[in-house]
């Protein structure tokens, strides 16, 4: 497993921008608002070829007493717990608070490595008289970055990696199936993903839209590494009034960009809803391979026919992807969960799968042969061969005299054909029709 780091400290000091710059990628939501990262953030990062998973943590107040925050310094914790290096961040600006000295006691009890980055140093040259105050917190020699400016951080990242444990695997993580967990607000995305790791990953509510973050967990099982992206539910984007609400659905969009499998959580009790077309709408369009996770299967009344009868809504409402998998779960019970992970990695490696060309050419003409290319005007569409271009998804290319005569519906049949043959049973399949001239062939 890859080293990891968290970042901690009170809300406000800059640590989701400190997030962001060392990641490369806007994946913290940065306002300036305090306690905008409720949960734990988690991304890879690199430096120096060293590979390390870097987590962002909500604000710890230790004395607080709002729910949300007592979960956020649950979170923190929890986050320290896993960490093999905590960097803890202050301000420059506030010099040593209360509260930082609470949460460097809570480090120092915790046994952690512990580097000490002061922020909103902005100024290169000799560091403010105030800087020297952090000694105080007797976490040794205090760093001085800028997180805006990216000042010192080089710096931040050799004294952390300096401090992975030997022997850690810092090398890149290349077979990790992703998978981002999307659907409406309080479907039960968080619910699922804390069932499946086994821990109070992500803070679970009942307030809807309480997940504002990607949220990234590694997984790992009978040698199947899987990475969770838990998105915030997606609203109606005329319901989406704040920054941070605005932030979320682009951060869901991202990850369905950044994932190779989408489950997509339908809540049993509520039904398909308009919104959950949206979102399965835009997986399918990225190409990505689905499953539809009909949750909250277990406080459904049900007869013999409920299943079947809600998987023919599912069949009818989402006609344009007839190829993604189905599975009803309940993510509080871990009903039917396991399966759920087996299909994952089913759906994944048809996703990836590519055909030789030969075999490919063979069902084409196969196809051919069972239902005659359609004609106009005396000309016949003739298709010539075929070949894969790429996977994930799986991309043909096919050659034909006419791309006027390749008409939708027999394109779909020799999708059909394709699938009868060869499966890919949870991935979109795609065909680019080219023209190629026949007095050349």
């Amino acid at each position: 497993m890859k080293p990891i780091v968290a970042i901690v400290g009170r809300p406000n000091v800059g640590k989701s921008t400190l997030f962001n710059k060392i990641t490369g990628k806007r994946i913290s939501i940065v306002e300036d608002t305090p306690g905008v990262t409720r949960d734990r953030i988690f991304s890879d990062a690199v430096w120096l070829d060293k590979h390390f998973t870097l987590i962002d943590t909500g604000g710890i107040e230790p004395a607080s007493k709002d729910e949300i925050l007592v979960q956020m310094r649950r979170q923190a914790q929890l986050a320290i717990e896993m960490a093999d290096v905590v960097v803890l961040m202050v301000n420059v600006k506030d010099g040593v608070t209360a509260n930082d000295r609470d949460v460097a006691q809570m480090l120092l009890k915790a046994k952690k490595e512990i580097v000490l980055a002061v922020n909103k140093v902005d100024n290169i040259g000799d560091v403010p008289l105030e800087f020297y105050e952090f000694y105080n917190l007797g976490l040794g020699d205090p760093i001085a970055v800028s997180s805006t400016h990216g000042l010192g951080v080089g710096d931040l990242l050799d004294e952390v990696t300096k401090r992975f444990p030997q022997g850690a695997d810092t090398s890149e993580d290349e077979d990790e199936i992703r998978v981002a967990v999307i659907g409406k607000p309080n479907a039960g995305k968080s619910s699922l993903i804390n069932k499946i790791l086994g821990e109070d990953r992500v803070i679970v509510s009942d307030v809807a839209g309480t997940t504002r973050d990607a949220i990234d967990s590694h997984y790992e099982k009978d040698g199947d590494k899987f990475l969770f992206i838990d998105t915030a539910g997606m609203r109606k984007r005329g319901r989406i009034d704040e920054t941070v609400e605005r932030y979320s659905v682009v951060r869901s969009l991202a990850a369905i960009d950044r994932s190779d499998v989408c489950v997509i959580m339908i809540d049993a009790s509520e039904g398909i809803t308009e919104q959950d077309t949206k979102i399965a709408g835009y997986a399918h369009e990225q190409g990505r391979a689905c499953i539809f996770a009909v949750n909250k299967w277990d406080i459904v009344d049900k007869d013999d026919k409920t299943m079947k009868n809600f998987s023919m809504d599912v069949r009818e409402k989402f006609a344009f992807m007839s190829y993604a998998e189905i599975i009803f779960i309940s993510a509080k019970t871990g009903q039917r969960v396991d399966k759920l992970l087996d299909m994952i990695k089913a759906v994944n490696e048809q996703h990836k799968r590519r055909i030789k060309t030969g075999m490919l050419n063979d069902v084409l003409n196969e196809a051919i042969a069972k239902q005659q290319p359609p004609s106009d005007r005396g000309r016949r569409l003739k298709v010539y061969y075929g070949t894969q271009a790429s996977a994930a998804p799986p991309t043909f290319i096919l050659f034909a005299n006419s791309k006027k005569l390749f008409h939708y519906s027999y394109l779909r049949f020799i999708e059909n054909q394709v699938r009868e043959a060869f499966g890919f049973e949870g991935t979109p399949i795609r065909f680019i029709v080219r023209e190629k001239n026949e007095k050349k062939m």
